[in-house]
């Protein structure tokens, strides 16, 4: 399974390059990356380049916020006791903090609940409908979930129970539940102009709006919870996740501290993937394997000594789910090796007893990397099975599982991840459906994983000040990638070294100029570099600060042998 990879090279736009570089002082490279990234207007790209955490649009934009606030100044007057009900991954545990402490602050009597992901799922659930009347609960706030929970809203409003919604995931169909506010960008009457907050973002908008406050102190949180999620970074996303970035080092929450002391990270300039491969991890951990609560009281805890314990706590958590993990993606892999003909099944949908729930997720995103379709992971039981999916740039996930929700007991999710509920008995009919539904929606060319790239460059069209520029689109993410370069006819020059973990640092030059380059994750590579004539190098160049000297380092992503 896919052997090359299709290049896209971006068809470079010398008009606008020479204005941006021009108004704005910068260089033709990062004007073009700007056109790359749908840019067209200097007044865009000025946006995009100095956009600050004023620049975001109010929370009062939201068609029903004036419901929520309204009821929100209702149960401070009355005293009245509020649920939080959150999600168990990182936006719904962030998004639950975030409510439950914003709501405390206004002198509120708040109680919380995540559920169990393996013992209750996802969602409002019968069980905390009954909790919620037993503890004369008269407002519930969601967080990270609720738009898909139809029944169990009418059951809490028929108890004159106040439901305020807070969600971002898609609406399954026309009809919503019967919230008394619903706050999410992707309604169609929502009002707000940006529709691709993560939970905690739109959470966040909620906690702005009752407090009238900017709430810049929480943006770590909200940072957490954005990238982790995997939204794009574009837009207000993009102004979250770097305002965030640049306080996580210094945030306040001693949870937050122990986990960034303990992962080995402090004083360090935090980007993206420390986020993404550092910190989401061991949050997501005790969720995955457990219950989500030992995240949330890490994040809320007030005790430093606490802090080290529950960061000590998640640590053993991720290990277990890291060996969890890999055993169930080797045997899915066998799997697919037996069942899957990839000329016929363009959706990898694969089944087997008792798979841990907790890690499905992440074996289907990297069943769906490594293969290139769509992949569905479902892990069998007596009762219903639970599926966890994920899928590739041109095949919108959400929409085939609609398509095929006669075959679903429930569903829910977004374009690239989802995730489902479907009796045994079901499983091979919804395997023939969402295959034939990708059959026509899906070109043999969607199968072949692409690589866009924002220039083609010679080697001395890179400097130390153009690389350090390269810095002002940080953070990177979905929709605002690392900007890639195309450097043809490079050879080698000396010997190649090979590092750990299956990485490659050689020297490379085109005969005049001559860069380090670190291949990670290519050792398989070495012998036909030390072979070939000559070789394309697809690269985003890094300043490299080794015993106080910087240097330009050339990070491969890609390399074509002639």
């Amino acid at each position: 399974m896919p052997s090359h990879k299709i290049l896209r090279l971006a068809a470079p736009h010398l008009h606008l390059q020479n204005q941006f570089s021009k108004e704005l002082g910068i260089s033709r490279i990062l004007a073009q990356i700007l056109v790359n990234r749908k840019i067209t207007s200097v007044a865009a790209a000025e946006k995009f380049l100095k956009s600050a955490i004023t620049d975001l649009f109010s929370p009062h934009l939201f068609s029903d916020m004036p419901k929520a606030t309204s009821l929100i100044k209702k149960a401070v007057e009355n005293k009245e006791k509020v649920m939080v009900f959150g999600d168990y991954d990182v936006d719904g545990v962030t998004s639950t903090v975030l409510v439950k402490n914003t709501l405390l602050g206004l002198g509120l009597d708040v109680l919380h609940h995540i559920p169990h992901r393996i013992t209750e799922g996802y969602g409002l659930n019968k069980e905390i409908v009954n909790f919620t009347k037993e503890k004369n609960v008269k407002l519930m706030v969601t967080a990270d979930c609720g738009i898909a929970n139809h029944k169990e809203v009418e059951a809490l409003r028929q108890a004159n129970i106040d439901v305020i919604i807070t969600d971002h995931h898609e609406p399954q169909d026309l009809n919503l539940p019967a919230a008394s506010s619903i706050i999410n960008p992707k309604l169609k009457h929502s009002g707000y102009p940006y529709r691709d907050l993560a939970g905690v973002g739109v959470a966040y908008k909620f906690c702005q709006a009752i407090t009238g406050s900017l709430l810049t102190d929480d943006l770590d949180l909200v940072t957490l919870g954005t990238i982790a999620d995997s939204v794009p970074l574009s837009g207000e996303n993009r102004i979250i996740a770097r305002e965030g970035l640049a306080r996580l080092p210094q945030t306040k929450r001693l949870g937050l501290r122990a986990i960034i002391e303990n992962a080995g990270i402090e004083n360090k300039k935090f980007n993206s993937t420390y986020v993404s491969f550092i910190i989401a991890p061991r949050l997501n951990a005790p969720g995955r394997m457990s219950n989500a609560e030992v995240s949330l009281k890490l994040l809320m805890s007030q005790d430093a000594a606490e802090a080290q314990s529950l960061s000590r706590e998640l640590e053993q958590f991720n290990r277990q789910r890291q060996k969890i993990e890999s055993k169930i993606l080797e045997e899915a892999e066998e799997l697919i090796n037996q069942q899957i003909n990839f000329k016929d099944h363009k959706v990898i949908v694969i089944a087997k007893e008792d798979w841990h729930q907790g890690v499905l997720g992440i074996v289907a995103s990297k069943l769906a990397d490594r293969f290139y379709r769509p992949a569905i992971v479902i892990s069998l039981n007596e009762e219903l099975c639970k599926g966890s999916a994920r899928s590739i740039k041109n095949f919108h996930l959400f929409n085939a599982l609609a398509d095929s929700k006669e075959l679903l007991d429930s569903f829910g999710g977004h374009a690239h991840a989802a995730g489902l509920l479907i009796t045994r008995d079901n499983i091979d009919d919804f395997r023939k459906s969402i295959n034939k539904l990708a059959n026509d929606r899906l070109t043999l060319e969607d199968l072949l994983p692409s690589i866009d790239v924002d220039l083609e460059l010679n080697l001395s069209d890179l400097n130390e000040p153009v690389v350090k520029e390269l810095e002002l689109l940080e953070p990177f993410g979905k929709e605002n990638p690392e900007p890639l370069f195309y450097t043809r006819m490079l050879k080698l020059k000396g010997q190649v070294q090979l590092l750990n973990r299956g990485t490659l640092k050689f020297w490379a030059t085109d005969g005049t100029v001559t860069c380090q380059v670190i291949a990670f994750g290519m050792s398989n590579l070495k012998d036909s570099l030390m072979q070939a004539a000559a070789f394309d190098l697809i690269y985003t160049p890094k300043i490299d600060s080794w015993r106080q000297e910087e240097s330009i380092i050339l990070e491969a992503k890609d390399i074509f042998f002639k």
